[in-house]
């Protein structure tokens, strides 16, 4: 059993930045792939990016080369830096973790977080 907690969500200017935290309890964090999903208003869940327990990312096109992804298996804990924030950036952050896949499909995903919110103003 894997119990997530994000944070560091909030209210920034577009072309801010903000950094996600996902907090996992549990022994085996080291074993899964983490991701970061999404939700807009109105829209489904989308994947924004994720990494695996060999330390491989995979990221949404929509956000690279402005979000990053890392981990830190002392710490139980998985980021998500987000930089040069954009408007349709806000959403619904999402935390998940999985022991299958390379984290990007939500099927794959066992465990979720009860969502932090990231707001983007123009």
């Amino acid at each position: 059993q894997v119990q997530l907690l994000e944070s560091g969500g909030g209210l920034v200017q577009a072309g801010g930045s903000l950094r996600l935290s996902c907090a996992a309890s549990g022994r085996t964090f080291s074993g899964h792939t983490m991701g970061w999903f999404r939700q807009a208003p109105g829209k489904e869940r989308e994947f924004v990016a994720a990494i695996t327990r060999h330390i491989s990312t995979a990221y949404a096109d929509s956000v690279k080369g402005r979000f990053t992804i890392s981990r830190d298996n002392a710490k139980n804990t998985v980021y998500l830096q987000m930089n040069s924030l954009k408007p349709e950036d806000t959403a619904v952050y999402y935390c998940a973790a999985g022991m299958t896949g390379d984290g990007s499909n939500p099927r794959n995903m066992d465990y979720w977080g009860k969502g932090t919110r990231v707001t983007v103003s123009s």
